[in-house]
């Protein structure tokens, strides 16, 4: 894609670290990629970059980059996985291999072996990556691979099921609703059972491979400790996994991310997994179908893992009835009998100090477009998030 050399400018900028106050992703340029796919004057998103650099939505100020204090090499980058440490030199690495071997190759080389910790950093080292791809900067993307390392929270592959022995659904729809149907039927059970698997002891030490700055976002914490527990809904990998084109698994994803995301509108969590599995369609484009098709299945288990962490998983005649809603609704006549709404939706977005809103409207547009205008993501679009008030583990200073 061409951009703009404004643009490219920002996505190169190199001055601060990926995260700021511990765990907190830096995602101004995750703003950057939204506004300028939404069409965004090229001096708005300047003024955006600049405004979230001093201040983010949080309160805080991003904080400078840091000097690399190691070196990492093809013998020794996996003792970084999931350590948090060093992001610079794992920077340093990843350049070193795309000007060695090219991007799309050192993505076939390290994403298969990255893609089951996607969900670290609550997604956004995947979406980091993913949406560089999208936009074609190469920096960025050598950011995103160091991040997926820096912050890598395993899924256990090893537990996930064969998808050709899988249970037997039509489609992810059919398999979202087979899963909240088990949990209405134990529902009392399965939350008391996630709400003690996502509780940060108070004493003692934490759980094993459980770093001590994911207890204090609490959230990151959850997530953790729910992949890593693990449980047979999660790991029953359903078979269209392995027996549909791929072209139609993502299609069918979006559809059923996006009911599950319109039963609680707004969701702050659920709205990052529409943005990640653009991230993760982005970053399988460039693997083998194998490979692709790991990259479902990661998808899969690490996005049910952040829903049961929730300790609440939407009730199951919700979601039918929304997907039977808009099953069949698409927005007739042509694109641009739609383009006033669009307007007043992207233009909302662009006045949204929370960057996740842009980046809905643009995953949600793009759908629309490449499914014939349904009003699934027509309405989702418009279903905003805001940032969400940090916990009080943030009193404690960063454990870094």
């Amino acid at each position: 894609m061409n951009t703009s050399p404004l643009i490219e400018r920002l996505l190169d900028d190199r001055s601060h670290h990926i995260e700021f106050n511990g765990h907190l992703s830096n995602h101004v340029k995750h703003a950057v990629v939204a506004l300028a796919r939404l069409g965004a004057a090229p001096e708005r998103i300047k003024d955006y970059y600049e405004s979230y650099a001093t201040l983010t939505t949080y309160g805080y100020g991003l904080e400078p980059a840091r000097p690399a204090k190691s070196e990492v090499t093809d013998d020794n980058w996996r003792e970084y996985l999931g350590r948090r440490y060093d992001f610079t030199a794992l920077c340093e690495y990843f350049d070193r291999k795309e000007r060695e071997l090219g991007l799309d190759e050192v993505v076939r080389r390290y994403v298969p072996e990255l893609v089951p910790g996607w969900v670290g950093a609550f997604t956004h080292a995947t979406i980091h990556l993913g949406w560089a791809l999208d936009i074609g900067n190469r920096w960025m993307a050598v950011e995103g691979l160091a991040y997926m390392v820096f912050s890598y929270v395993p899924s256990h592959p090893e537990r996930a099921g064969d998808p050709a022995e899988g249970p037997a659904d039509a489609g992810p729809v059919d398999s979202l609703l087979r899963v909240a149907g088990a949990w209405d039927a134990d529902r009392e059970a399965l939350t008391a059972w996630a709400r003690e698997i996502g509780t940060v002891p108070e004493n003692g030490p934490l759980p094993e491979g459980i770093h001590p700055e994911l207890a204090r976002s609490g959230l990151q914490y959850r997530n953790a400790r729910m992949l890593a527990e693990g449980h047979p809904l999660i790991d029953a990998v359903p078979s269209w996994i392995a027996a549909q084109p791929v072209e139609t698994s993502w299609e069918q994803l979006y559809e059923a991310v996006t009911v599950l995301y319109l039963s609680r509108p707004g969701d702050f969590v659920l709205l990052h997994l529409l943005t990640s599995l653009h991230a993760l369609e982005q970053i399988a484009a460039r693997l083998s179908e194998e490979q692709h098709r790991t990259v479902l299945t990661s998808y899969w288990t690490g996005m049910l893992g952040v829903v049961f962490a929730l300790a609440d998983f939407p009730k199951r005649d919700k979601l039918a009835a929304l997907h039977a809603a808009f099953a069949g609704a698409a927005d007739a006549g042509d694109t641009a009998v739609w383009a006033p709404d669009w307007r007043l939706t992207t233009a909302r977005s662009f006045e949204e100090e929370e960057e996740h809103n842009p980046k809905l409207v643009y995953v949600m547009r793009r759908m629309w477009e490449r499914t014939g205008q349904r009003s699934l993501y027509r309405h989702a679009a418009a279903q905003f998030t805001a940032t969400p008030a940090l916990p009080p583990s943030f009193e404690q200073p960063p454990n870094e």
